[in-house]
């Protein structure tokens, strides 16, 4: 009997965990909307992502009325992004939830602007965590390209008083997003999706929360897969970071110019260099050129040398920006936008501005404005 009782056990926590393991997998969720203003050259795509990967695994059209709606099998639980055209998306927790999202399009009569919108996701608990993580980031860029044009535009202040002024701001930004990201997990931290939160959170000073989120998580859905993968995508984020921290020579790379000429890091070795990484619809990092500028004609006569690495999916905005900017150092643009050099040099957001010395190790990290200025002057002293 005893033996007996011990089997059943078994089985009951091997059902348990095979649950768990398994969440939705395999099962189908509708995604429908409707498109205000079609761009027909492309189609509806979604896609899943793997880390700092990413993989097509739906595309589809819309109907004579704009409306689309598409059978999707969740193969793997977690996080993706509806792309709406080329034009806009939205990320959105593909689980066991119908989700609904509604866009406007590539609006021809309204001048383009290189700003994204926010659209809600109509679905269940999961995805309304999401909405509150869509909405944060939103809200987080809209303030950064306020605070850009209003310093930028400002006739009562210098340039050195702009540049610090700006950095200021956008160090705040910063530390409010963060406190807002674990307000979010603190109102969810029961709902699978909250784990699309958690790669907002820095995983050293964050770890004791991160953990109890984990905890939390095991406690509830044992053995899920897509808790599974975070962590193993953040172990290989931790080692990633652990080669590009300060003090480390900068990873190598090389991507062409232009005229088609291949430059990367080792090319400016003994001088010190400034790596700007941009991309032509990113307004922050529009904003961020004139500092550049500046700093550019303050320093490059006295051994320092700019590099700028764009990001774009393709070379035609990527040139198109550069005839508006104007720029007047070596510009390069990385492949299958960024995918690789973003994993590289583990960043997520633009620009990220970096420095590096003469022996091509990195300095500083993460600079703007009157800090970019600052860190360059101590290496030239």
């Amino acid at each position: 009997m005893q033996k007996t009782l011990k089997k059943l056990g078994l089985i009951a926590l091997v059902i348990t965990v095979f649950a768990g393991t398994l969440g939705a997998q395999g099962k189908t969720i509708t995604v429908k909307g409707n498109i205000k203003f079609d761009e027909p050259r492309f189609k509806m795509q979604i896609i899943r992502q793997d880390g700092s990967d990413s993989k097509v695994v739906g595309e589809f059209d819309i109907d004579a009325n704009n409306n689309f709606n598409y059978k999707m099998v969740v193969e793997q639980p977690g996080l993706y992004t509806l792309d709406c055209k080329k034009w806009e998306s939205v990320q959105f927790w593909a689980e066991d939830e119908d989700i609904e999202v509604n866009f406007r399009g590539k609006d021809t009569a309204k001048m383009v602007m290189k700003n994204p919108k926010y659209y809600k996701i109509d679905g269940g608990p999961k995805n309304e965590v999401m909405n509150h993580l869509n909405y944060l980031n939103y809200q987080n860029y809209q303030w950064m390209i306020a605070i850009s044009q209003i310093t930028y535009r400002s006739k009562f202040l210098n340039d050195s008083v702009k540049n610090e002024t700006t950095g200021k701001f956008y160090d705040f930004l910063n530390e409010d997003f963060k406190s807002r990201v674990r307000n979010i997990a603190d109102l969810y931290p029961n709902r699978t999706s909250v784990i699309a939160v958690l790669r907002y959170l820095n995983p050293e000073k964050d770890a004791a929360y991160i953990q109890k989120i984990y905890d939390t998580i095991d406690s509830l859905y044992p053995g899920y897969a897509p808790l599974a993968k975070f962590r193993k995508e953040q172990k290989e984020k931790r080692e990633f970071e652990a080669r590009v921290k300060i003090g480390s020579v900068a990873p190598d790379f090389e991507y062409p110019q232009v005229n088609g000429n291949a430059i990367g890091p080792k090319n400016f070795r003994g001088k010190v260099l400034l790596i700007d990484f941009w991309a032509s619809w990113c307004g922050p990092c529009r904003q961020e050129i004139p500092n550049l500028k500046e700093a550019y004609e303050m320093f490059k006569d006295k051994g320092v040398e700019f590099l700028s690495v764009s990001i774009d999916k393709g070379t035609p905005e990527w040139i198109k920006a550069l005839e508006q900017e104007k720029m007047p150092w070596p510009q390069i643009l990385a492949p299958s936008a960024g995918k690789e050099i973003t994993q590289l040099y583990q960043f997520s957001g633009i620009p990220f501005i970096i420095l590096l010395d003469k022996e091509g190790r990195i300095i500083a990290k993460n600079l703007r404005g009157e800090g970019l200025i600052k860190a360059i002057k101590e290496q030239i002293k």
